[in-house]
């Protein structure tokens, strides 16, 4: 089956609520070049839906569509530009990062993945120290949509004046 159809078939199983935002956030990377999309499913992902850039093979944004979860991952390698952003998390999507796994490599260098490095940051006046390929996953919901979209378009913004 072709990518196309497989990204049809992943919105129509999105619930009715989400999918203007699953598509705000596919055209939106897809526009900036993270036009790489893998599709897969697996015994516990309806849908696994992951955007990289296909010269700089970075990530930026992964669905996941579980058959009683939605949530999206979002590679935000430069937070630091936009603290403003994560000190207006709402308190769920701050405890989503509490609960995810510290950077082991932060606390106990050369105890993970080679020369993997977790986020340091702070929202408000919590330290975090965690893990990147988890940090930043969140529910999606009508409460995370408008701050995951500004996440988005802050991190590609970054992203395009880096380079």
């Amino acid at each position: 089956m072709d990518q196309e159809h497989q990204f049809e078939d992943f919105l129509m199983s999105v619930n009715d609520e989400y999918r203007d935002f699953v598509t705000t956030i596919h055209k939106m990377v897809i526009q900036d070049g993270y036009d790489k999309v893998t599709i897969s499913s697996s015994k516990t992902n309806l849908f696994s839906v992951k955007y990289t850039h296909p010269k700089t093979r970075r990530g930026i944004v992964n669905f996941t569509l579980k058959k009683r979860s939605f949530k999206i991952s979002v590679f935000a390698a430069n937070f630091a530009k936009y603290p403003d952003a994560l000190n207006r998390l709402p308190e769920s999507m701050e405890n989503q990062i509490t609960k995810t796994p510290p950077c082991k490599n932060i606390i106990e260098p050369g105890t993970c993945m080679g020369k993997c490095i977790g986020y340091d940051f702070h929202i408000n006046e919590a330290h975090y120290q965690k893990c990147k390929f988890n940090c930043f996953q969140f529910n999606v919901d009508a409460e995370s949509i408008p701050l995951l979209l500004e996440l988005i378009e802050r991190e590609l913004t970054a992203r395009r004046t880096a380079s």
